[in-house]
C-alpha cells in the first residue's frame, strides 16, 4: 500500500498544544525508518487528550516517496528532532521523547547529546543495530542496488497500516547504519529514566536490539515491558493500549 490512501495530514508534521495542569509537559514522538508520523499519531492524540503538549515530526526523506530516502544524510534526522525540542522548550518545562524502531535509536542519539533537556524516554521495539549489516556492507550494496523489499507494516491487527514505504531504500539504510554505529558506541551516556516495550514476536528486529540497549545505557531507572500480542509496529497493534497507559503513568510519575 505504501503511503497512498493515508488520512489527510497523517504523513505530515503534527503538533497540538496541551491544556490544564499538564500543558507544560511536552511529548515528542519519533517514527521509524521508512515509516511516517501516522504510526505515532494515535499515541500522540491519546497523550494530548490527557492535556500534554505533543509534537510528531516527519523525518526527512519520509512520507513522500522511497527515492527521497536515498537522498538524505543521517545527520538530517537528529537535526529535525533538535528543532522539535527547541519548539517544545518554548512552552514546556519538562520534555519526554517517545521513539519507535529507528525512532528509538534516534531518541537514544538525541538523548546522548541533549540529556539535560529530556526528563525521560519511552522506546518501542527500538533499533540499535541491524544484524550482519555494517555501514561498509550497506555502502557496497547501495552501489549495485537502490531498493529492496519493504520491511514496513509488521502489524498483527488486520486491516491496519502504518503508511510506510513499500520499498527499502539502500542508500538510506547505509545512512541509518552510520547513525546506529555512533549511537551504540555512546549508549553509556544515557542515564535518564527509560521505559522500553518489546514485542515477543517481531519480524523486523531481533531481541538483541532490546538487550544491547538495556545493558548499554547507564540509567538506574529503567523498565522492560513484554508485548505478547503485537508485531513490530506495536504502537498500532493489539497492545497499543498497554503502551499508551504505561507511558502515561511513566510521564506522570516523573513530571
Amino acid at each position: 500500500m505504501g503511503v497512498i490512501g493515508a488520512p489527510v495530514g497523517y504523513l505530515d508534521d503534527f503538533a497540538a498544544t496541551g491544556t490544564g495542569a499538564t500543558k507544560e509537559v511536552g511529548i515528542l514522538l519519533v517514527h521509524g525508518f521508512t515509516g511516517s508520523p501516522s504510526s505515532m499519531r494515535p499515541w500522540a492524540e491519546f497523550m494530548h487528550q490527557q492535556g500534554y503538549t505533543v509534537r510528531v515530526p516527519r523525518l526527512p526523506g519520509h512520507g513522500t516517496k522511497p527515492e527521497d530516502l536515498n537522498n538524505v544524510k543521517w545527520q538530517e534526522w537528529p537535526r529535525k528532532i533538535e528543532s522539535e525540542l527547541r519548539e517544545l522548550q518554548k512552552s514546556c518545562s519538562k520534555i519526554f521523547v517517545f521513539g519507535l524502531s529507528m525512532g528509538g535509536g534516534l531518541t537514544l542519539y538525541t538523548t546522548q547529546n541533549h540529556q539535560e533537556k529530556i526528563s525521560g524516554i519511552v522506546l518501542v521495539n527500538p533499533m540499535i543495530h541491524i544484524p550482519h549489516v555494517t555501514p561498509t556492507m550497506a555502502k557496497i550494496l547501495s552501489k549495485f542496488q537502490k531498493m529492496r523489499s519493504a520491511v514496513g507494516n509488521d502489524i498483527k491487527r488486520k486491516n491496519v497500516t502504518e503508511y510506510a514505504y513499500d520499498a527499502n531504500p539502500i542508500v538510506g539504510i547505509y545512512e541509518l547504519t552510520k547513525m546506529l554505529k555512533v549511537t551504540r558506541a555512546n549508549l553509556a551516556k544515557v542515564s535518564i529514566p527509560t521505559l522500553l516495550f518489546h514485542s515477543t514476536e517481531d519480524h523486523v528486529l531481533p531481541v538483541s536490539n532490546t538487550e544491547i540497549i538495556l545493558e548499554g545505557i547507564s540509567s538506574k531507572d529503567k523498565e522492560r515491558v513484554e508485548l505478547t500480542n503485537s508485531y513490530h509496529v506495536a504502537t498500532l497493534d493489539h497492545d497499543m493500549e498497554i503502551i499508551f497507559e504505561k507511558s502515561l503513568i511513566f510521564v506522570k510519575e516523573r513530571s
